[in-house]
């Protein structure tokens, strides 16, 4: 999600199904059930929320494994004030 979110930024998630398009939010992808990503929802589809990542280039997201579940949405970002180097 760079340039949204880099590690070691933390997240406070509520657990909701009720999304709007543009908000973040913590999914799962049935193709890859083990995994749980942050994503911007985009629009609701049969099956869930298309999900993508804010960059395109870089991003496994709906156009690679198709619709998300909404386990729930992102309600507030922490940024730390040092970030380390990558």
């Amino acid at each position: 999600m760079v340039p949204t979110l880099y590690p070691g930024d933390q997240l406070l998630v509520r657990r909701t199904t009720v999304v709007r398009a543009g908000d973040l939010v913590v999914g799962r992808f049935a193709a890859a059930p083990e995994r749980l990503v942050v994503k911007r929802a985009v629009r609701s589809v049969d099956g869930g929320w298309w999900l993508v990542g804010d960059n395109g280039a870089g991003s496994d997201d709906s156009r690679r494994y198709g619709p998300a579940e909404v386990i729930g949405r992102v309600v507030w970002r922490y940024w730390p004030l040092v970030r380390k180097a990558r």
